[in-house]
């Protein structure tokens, strides 16, 4: 095969290198196009382009295989937890025993979070979206650690890294407690990390904490199965926002904000607010399985089908048992999570949905688990964010130390031409 890419235009012909990933992935190297052609190519969305070489997650979507730094995610949510992961894709290695309890350490002593931050928090109405209050505590973090990561320096990364791994649970958990009008809590030091991230949103302030390991599990699976997933739109935030030196607490907070919309992290409460709606409407579900099947009607099946996962979406495989696994030992009694079961049914048997291969994915699996943990429906994109925080500390990182240059995308414009100025009096 040829290491060259030809471009033939005006009668001029260009070559350019092609370069092969470690998974036999070709990309043509057009850094040198507008330099050479005087052109730019036009890739709406940028799905034909790739911004970067990366080493921490590859994805196959036509094939469903989603790996971190290798390792399969299958392999990964069966015999590592959270904390592990979040290691192995920040550093690139699986940790070994004394690794590990030292990160664990080194994050407890760093999960206080300055009194004054509750000042801020306080200053946000109830009906606030949690995504809003993260993004903005999130980016405050900035004042109280104001100086900049020396990146050439390996212990000043590594303490900005653990700094933000202790402090993010506990905005996560004081964003759901102020929702719910609790009063703030801090955790224990003696709990693991998910562990304690359960305690911290749930404890109630009359009751003694009680440790329910099937929903700590299936959350550290969630967490697990949300860590990273390549170039998408949140991440590629990150990648790009830290790529002009914004330190890394602010290039997360604009990560947040991208995981917020409804097409991105927003999926797992849309799939909620359909169900709902479904509900509302007598909870017929084969009336909405016709509606999702007849191209005229607008209505969409959330929850169903993955953009990158053209098969199947390897983590809903995971997480469905989970979901099991919590709806029948939970013993939740809801007409919602009856009627998404029911979605699920119909899907799996109907032939339209099989031969298009329109699945239940991760999104759909995640908002039931989270909806029978009793945690509120705008709070599931919170969760995501908890889940992804190490996979942008990690393409953040690696885009730092890679020196990468700062993204500056091209456009083709489509605007007027040179126009003569008309003062106000002649318009």
């Amino acid at each position: 095969m040829s290491d060259k890419a030809i471009l033939e235009y005006g009668g001029e012909r260009f070559e350019f290198p092609v370069i092969k990933g470690t998974e036999d992935e070709l990309a043509i190297d057009i850094k040198t196009l507008r330099a050479s052609t005087g052109m730019v190519t036009i890739d709406p969305g940028y799905k034909n382009t790739g911004s970067c070489e990366s080493a921490i997650t590859f994805l196959n979507g036509e094939q469903g295989i989603l790996r971190y730094r290798g390792y399969s995610i299958e392999d990964l949510a069966e015999k590592a937890d959270f904390l592990e992961v979040a290691y192995l894709l920040i550093f690139g290695e699986l940790p070994n025993k004394e690794q590990l309890e030292k990160f664990h350490s080194d994050i407890k002593e760093e999960s206080q979070v300055d009194e004054e931050m509750k000042k801020i928090l306080d200053a946000f109405p109830k009906s606030a979206h949690p995504m809003g209050v993260l993004s903005s505590m999130t980016s405050a973090l900035v004042a109280f650690n104001p100086s900049c990561v020396d990146v050439a320096s390996e212990s000043a990364m590594y303490n900005s890294i653990v700094r933000i791994l202790a402090k993010f649970p506990v905005l996560v958990a004081w964003t759901l407690r102020k929702k719910k009008g609790l009063p703030l809590d801090y955790g224990d030091d003696a709990l693991g990390y998910v562990e304690n991230v359960h305690k911290m949103m749930f404890k109630r302030p009359n009751k003694e904490y009680t440790k329910d390991q099937i929903a700590i599990n299936a959350l550290d699976k969630l967490l697990i199965l949300h860590a990273d997933h390549e170039q998408n739109c949140s991440t590629s935030t990150v990648r790009i926002v830290g790529s002009s030196h914004a330190g890394l607490f602010a290039s997360l907070s604009a990560g947040i904000s991208a995981l917020w919309g409804p097409l991105h992290g927003g999926a797992n409460q849309a799939v909620l607010e359909m169900l709902e709606a479904i509900e509302a409407d007598g909870g017929d579900t084969k009336k909405y399985m016709a509606k999702a099947k007849d191209k005229d009607d607008p209505f969409r099946l959330m929850g169903f089908g993955h953009r990158v996962y053209k098969n199947f979406d390897p983590r809903a495989k995971i997480i469905k048992k989970s979901a099991d696994e919590v709806l029948g030992n939970l013993g939740i009694e809801d007409p919602i999570l009856d009627i998404a079961k029911g979605l699920e049914k119909e899907a799996l048997e109907d032939k339209y949905f099989v031969d298009r291969k329109l699945y239940p994915n991760v999104d759909f699996y995640s908002g039931i688990i989270y909806r029978a943990l009793g945690i509120p429906t705008e709070m599931f994109t919170v969760m995501f964010a908890l889940g992804r925080l190490p996979g942008w500390i990690a393409q953040w990182r690696e885009m730092r130390l890679r020196k990468e240059p700062i993204g500056r995308p091209r456009q083709v414009y489509i605007g007027e031409k040179h126009r003569e100025f008309v003062p106000l009096e002649k318009r």
